[in-house]
């Protein structure tokens, strides 16, 4: 729910102290591979499937060579468009055939990228496309660190989500905790460590996912926490408890975890979310940390938006992971 302070185990005084591990590669590399996953059939609404497409218009691939960056290729992964059957039950996740198989796709794509050197870029379709993602980091870093900046925890499994929406069970999946989780993925490696994991931007909870979130010790950061300690303090220590002694941090961003006045062309609003400078200089704090060593961005639904407004808020964000800067 918006502006409740969900407190977790830890001392943050002594991670605070903490020296980050340098990982094996990082955004500073200058190859890049654009995976497009135009998937949707697990979100709430149709049209994030026409997401990846939506940004590569906006200007995504000239961002991304006027930073001196090579795109090593650009990959658009093969996605159901329509269901091949009726719906399965809430209980199992809807449309988990299709998760399964766009999951084990970008499970490939995504560890390909890494096993030759190269930074993935995944470009969603809904954030169920997350599962395949963290699927394949994990088949190549055996301690990775996560920042998860979302509206939403999630965290719901199959018996716990309300609608059965698999974009909403992409996190209970990377920890293991859902029935269709990383081990059902071809290629996957381990779990998520929760120790690693962390939120930015949670507004929107279920009483199951704030109890995981609680039970569990991740550290989530939500607009209330942003309030009162401000974007600085708040992603310092997100780079600190993700970045110390892990291989690097992969940067999952939901568009839904801006205010929807910034970002009107998303699938599940909530009020109340980050600030278009606060977002911009999150990023840019993790450019500059050289931690960053993959990131998707998910949830832009171009039916929804207003003049492509989100779309090209979402590339900004992008070239500021990559390292743009204002002067």
């Amino acid at each position: 729910m918006k502006n409740e302070h969900i407190p977790v185990a830890g001392d943050l005084a002594k991670q605070a102290k903490n020296v980050h591990q340098v990982p094996k590669a990082s955004s500073h590399s200058k190859e890049i591979a654009v995976i497009k996953v135009p998937f949707g059939l697990a979100g709430a609404r149709n049209g994030a499937e026409l997401a990846p497409d939506e940004l590569i218009t906006a200007g995504l691939k000239r961002e991304i060579l006027s930073l001196g960056y090579r795109l090593n290729r650009e990959v658009r992964v093969d996605c159901p468009s329509q269901p091949a059957s009726v719906p399965a039950r809430r209980q199992t996740g809807k449309h988990l055939n299709e998760v399964q198989q766009v999951s084990e796709k970008v499970c490939h794509e995504v560890s390909s990228a890494l096993h030759e050197g190269v930074f993935p870029l995944v470009l969603g379709g809904d954030h169920s496309v997350g599962i395949g993602t963290l699927a394949g980091l994990t088949a190549y870093y055996s301690n990775l660190g996560v920042i998860w900046f979302d509206a939403h925890a999630d965290l719901n499994t199959e018996e716990h989500s309300l609608t059965g929406n698999m974009h909403g069970m992409s996190l209970a999946a990377g920890l293991g905790h859902s029935t269709f989780n990383l081990s059902k993925i071809k290629g996957a490696g381990s779990f998520i460590n929760p120790s690693k994991l962390v939120y930015i931007g949670l507004r929107d909870l279920d009483q199951y996912e704030k109890e995981q979130i609680r039970a569990l010790g991740i550290r989530a950061f939500t607009m209330h926490d942003i309030d009162r300690l401000g974007m600085k303090q708040v992603i310092d220590q997100a780079i600190n408890i993700a970045g110390s002694g892990t291989e690097g941090i992969h940067v999952s961003f939901d568009m839904d975890c801006l205010d929807p006045r910034e970002a009107p062309g998303v699938g599940t609003p909530v009020p109340g979310g980050l600030s278009y400078r606060e977002a911009h200089f999150a990023m840019e704090c993790l450019a500059l940390s050289n931690h960053v060593v993959s990131m998707e961005l998910v949830e832009v639904n171009p039916l929804l938006d207003q003049n492509r407004h989100t779309a090209r808020l979402g590339v900004g964000l992008i070239a500021s992971v990559l390292g743009k800067t204002i002067l």
